[in-house]
């Protein structure tokens, strides 16, 4: 039965639609009409404007060398202005918003408009200053054309990203409602969001999908959900006036490390458009979770760990030479162990270690914590794992972008405490998984090292970490770095 773009269906078979186990082809027939071919981790998410900024260097860069021939002779101030003018044209024209639905065509009608722009200014100071000749026009000349082509490579390059995923972020909606419907409809006229699914406890009552978009589960499923490493946000479309259910999905889904955002009553679909595009852009203040307000202090962070992970593999390729061949030696098996952690927004990647234990005697679950005097350690494990040796080859999980320098410690998937898993333990958990991981971290260098095999240490531990995520700064992360190797050599008690 349809009613308004809605699709009902009988319980039972809701039930067996929305079963995390369904088969393949089933999940297949299920996907969101939005979603992109290819899901992409949220951590690699690119953002435009930051790449538009660097379109916008590249292309003054550009002006400035094209133009060379007439701002260094006698046609100084006619190059110097047009150089101005062409970023000022380029930005006021539009040309660096690269809208999602534009064609190349339209995107090099923009262009046009700015070069004409600026060749008005430019032809208007030699007029003042210096009669503009043919020797000097014909630079200027090259140099538009230069910039058209570059500017339909900037286009090429925007339009392969939205392709694979890697620009518009990815939303799930908590309510099936026809808050949610108004919410798909904007995101299909825009197509400033990808809507993966549905999330809704009234599983008897609500719809089997809405426009396409599939009904995935109630919230308990969205807790751990496979969809969560690739979604970016929970926008939360029921009534706002139904304040005390709003409050009720605020608190139950607040462990989650996605932001939540309100989709409200009412609105013209222009108002709506406006709405999923702030939402869209971070700009509308989340309800919970991690704010999306700090670009440029994520892309600084990235920068660091580049820099440093990059000049740290240089510097330790000798040791580590060294550290493989003790391990090989040591005793039977590889010399590198492979376990799989939770990551950025719960993401699970496969973290690299020197091999410290015996190989038949591996957890790679950690269903067991290492302890003090563990059989199960290797004479060189023992030294490897006591200087935190054994953690050098995570320098490559920095290099992809799976890990960071400094950030909360990465726990195995399962990882157990006291017989319970640990992220049970802690109503905050999930919080950890806002930011990447990290080689060393806050509670690293406040005593919060090693194995956490209580349930008071895995609270002590999830507190370091929400407090370094709530003061992350470039500052704090080099004062961590800093005492990080004094903490190593210093932490007799720790057991590693």
């Amino acid at each position: 039965m349809r009613a308004s773009g809605l699709e009902f269906t009988a319980p039972g078979e809701l039930k067996a639609r929305i079963s995390q186990e369904a088969p393949q082809r089933e999940r297949g027939r299920r996907r969101a009409p939005m979603r992109p071919p290819k899901l992409v981790p949220s951590r690699s998410r690119m953002d435009a404007r930051w790449l538009a900024r660097v379109f916008a260097l590249v292309d003054v860069a550009c002006a400035l060398m094209m133009a060379a021939p007439v701002t260094l002779g006698r046609d100084l101030l006619t190059g110097f202005t047009w150089t101005l003018a062409v970023p000022i044209a380029f930005r006021a024209v539009g040309a660096y918003a690269f809208p999602r639905k534009q064609s190349l065509t339209g995107h090099l009608s923009h262009v046009g408009q700015a070069l004409v722009i600026a060749a008005i200014f430019a032809t208007m100071a030699s007029l003042v200053f210096n009669p503009l000749d043919a020797r000097s026009a014909f630079p200027l000349l090259g140099a538009s054309g230069f910039l058209v082509a570059l500017h339909t490579g900037w286009w090429k390059i925007i339009d392969h990203a939205r392709r694979q995923g890697l620009l518009t972020p990815n939303v799930v909606i908590v309510g099936a409602t026809a808050n949610a419907q108004r919410f798909i409809e904007a995101a299909m006229r825009t197509g400033e969001v990808n809507v993966l699914g549905l999330f809704d406890d009234r599983l008897r009552r609500a719809p089997v999908n809405i426009l396409g978009v599939p009904l995935l589960g109630d919230t308990d499923a969205l807790l751990h959900h496979r969809l969560a490493p690739y979604t970016d946000r929970v926008v939360i479309a029921i009534t706002a006036t139904a304040e005390a259910r709003v409050k009720e999905l605020v608190d139950k889904l607040g462990v989650l490390p996605h932001p939540l955002n309100l989709f409200v009553d009412g609105g013209s679909p222009d108002e709506d458009d406006a709405t999923l595009a702030r939402i869209a852009d971070g700009a509308e203040h989340p309800l919970s979770g991690w704010r999306d307000l700090r670009r440029r202090r994520v892309l600084v962070k990235r920068a660091l760990d580049l820099a440093l992970a990059a000049t740290g593999l240089a510097l330790a390729s000798p040791f580590m030479l060294a550290i493989a061949l003790a391990v090989k030696f040591d005793s039977p098996g590889p010399i590198f162990f492979r376990q799989r952690r939770h990551g950025f927004n719960n993401e699970e990647f496969l973290v690299w270690k020197f091999r410290s234990m015996r190989h038949e005697a591996a957890d790679a679950q950690a269903s067991r914590q290492i302890r003090a005097g563990d059989d199960r350690v290797t004479r060189v494990g023992r030294f490897i794992r006591k200087t935190s040796l054994d953690e050098l080859p995570q320098l490559f999980n920095v290099l992809r972008g799976e890990m960071s320098i400094v950030g909360p410690r990465p726990h195995a998937v399962g990882m157990k405490t006291a017989g319970v898993e640990s992220a049970k333990l802690v109503a905050e958990y999930a919080h950890r998984h806002r930011m990447k991981p990290g080689i060393t971290g806050w509670a690293a260098i406040n005593g919060s090292r090693g194995p956490v095999d209580t349930p008071e240490c895995v609270r002590r531990r999830v507190a370091l970490d929400v407090e370094y995520i709530e003061r992350q700064s470039f500052w704090l992360d080099l004062y961590i770095i800093l005492l990080t190797v004094p903490c190593l050599l210093g932490d007799r008690s720790a057991v590693r």
